[in-house]
């Protein structure tokens, strides 16, 4: 199954946090076929002093979507993020986040696949854009070039360089 993620995260050490998932990702879920460029974005959501960097992946894996979801929950605990019972968001060394996987639709209280913030958010699109950018949207049914020139978020995404996988 093809499956688009977006990792990121703002505190510790941002760019080993990344290449660390990127290492536990591959012994634990399947084959990284592509990496995007670093992309350095102020929090969403909430205010913090601490940037976010953040990478898009596409994934080969033979994981279902639930049990993909666990083992990248554990790759985010065995990298230090402490998920709180606090509602909204946070700072955490890494985030995992299931964007999309192949054309499924998955809408239970544990999972949402496609991601249903992916299209508000520019973090999340440009990095896809990078990797994926006639990747279609399976709700929507655009291409993610097409959600990325439409999305009115302002919130500044900039490029500050490659991570090798």
């Amino acid at each position: 199954m093809s499956v688009i993620l977006l990792l990121g995260g703002n505190s510790g050490d941002r760019l080993a946090n990344l290449r660390s998932a990127l290492d536990l990702i591959s012994e634990r879920a399947g084959i990284i076929k592509q990496c995007s460029s670093v992309y350095e974005t102020a929090p969403w959501g909430f205010e913090c002093r601490d940037s976010f960097y953040n990478i898009a992946i596409e994934l080969e894996s033979h994981l279902d979507e639930h049990t993909l979801l666990c083992v990248l929950l554990g790759i985010e605990a065995d990298l230090g993020r402490h998920r709180s019972m606090n509602i909204g968001y946070e700072s955490r060394p890494m985030d995992i986040d299931i964007i999309l996987y192949d054309d499924l639709v998955v809408d239970t209280p544990e999972l949402q696949i496609p991601h249903p913030r992916m299209a508000i958010r520019r973090f999340v699109l440009e990095p896809i854009v990078q990797i994926a950018p006639n990747r279609v949207h399976p709700i929507v049914n655009l291409p993610m070039r097409i959600l990325l020139e439409r999305c009115k978020d302002e919130l500044e995404v900039k490029k500050v360089g490659e991570i090798f996988v």
